[in-house]
């Protein structure tokens, strides 16, 4: 199953940059990252069974293990990609998170863009790790 970044905005070399490399490097699963502009733009054409996760104020705050079985649900049912959204500046219309399969967010602050992404990285290491049985996740 592809895990499918989709951002608003330029990540360019940066260190929000070299983490999101550094840990989309260690997911043994494939993985994609597309960069639309701050407005405008065309999502590329879903084929197949395709699942949306908004990075949203509004979402669902989730913790790492359910995250991790939620992925594993979807790529058992034969979900082909899981796009995972990240808005530009202004975030998404209601109309746009209607659309979502899951909305999250990552806590109650508001996070840069940048960092939002270094951070989703992270978790999609730590839920395909959790379904690896890897030791890199510690819960309790």
């Amino acid at each position: 199953m592809l895990l499918h970044i989709m951002a608003r905005g330029k990540i360019g070399r940066s260190a929000e940059a070299e983490l999101v490399d550094r840990y989309l490097k260690r997911v043994a699963w494939p993985t994609r990252i597309t960069e639309l502009p701050d407005a405008g733009g065309r999502v590329p054409p879903a084929e197949g069974q395709v699942r949306t996760v908004m990075l949203d104020e509004k979402g669902e705050q989730i913790g790492s293990i359910a995250f991790a079985e939620r992925l594993g649900r979807w790529r058992d049912d034969g979900v082909r990609e899981v796009r995972f959204l990240i808005g530009a500046a202004d975030g998404f219309g209601d109309e746009e998170r209607a659309g979502a399969d899951l909305l999250i967010a990552f806590g109650r602050a508001t996070w840069p863009h940048l960092l939002a992404r270094a951070m989703l990285a992270e978790q999609l290491w730590r839920a395909t790790s959790i379904l690896a049985n890897h030791p890199y996740h510690r819960e309790g």
